[in-house]
């Protein structure tokens, strides 16, 4: 009895990180990227003129979106880099 009660544990605690990973940020889990600038402003809308919410380093890594705007990838709600920044990773589909 208390063997299956271990797995049903383990079983609902694997189940739980699988879900809970795809849902970071808001943003695919499909899609995942890699900076290739030395330093990659993170901005509140798509577009130069908007507010920088936030830096990246370059070969820093983040989950994304397949939406593009402007020239901007979404990588979460209010957050937007320039796509010719971001390198998708090896077996991202970034669209």
């Amino acid at each position: 009895m208390l063997g299956l009660l271990v797995g049903v544990v383990v079983i609902f605690a694997l189940g739980s990180d699988q879900q809970s990973s795809g849902a970071e940020g808001g943003s695919s889990s499909e899609c995942r990227v890699t900076v290739t600038a030395d330093i990659l402003n993170v901005r509140a809308a798509p577009g130069l003129d908007a507010e920088i919410v936030g830096k990246y380093r370059q070969n820093a890594e983040a989950d994304a979106s397949t939406t593009v705007q402007n020239g901007f990838r979404q990588l979460a709600e209010n957050r937007w880099a320039a796509d010719e920044f971001l390198e998708p990773v090896d077996g991202a589909d970034c669209g």
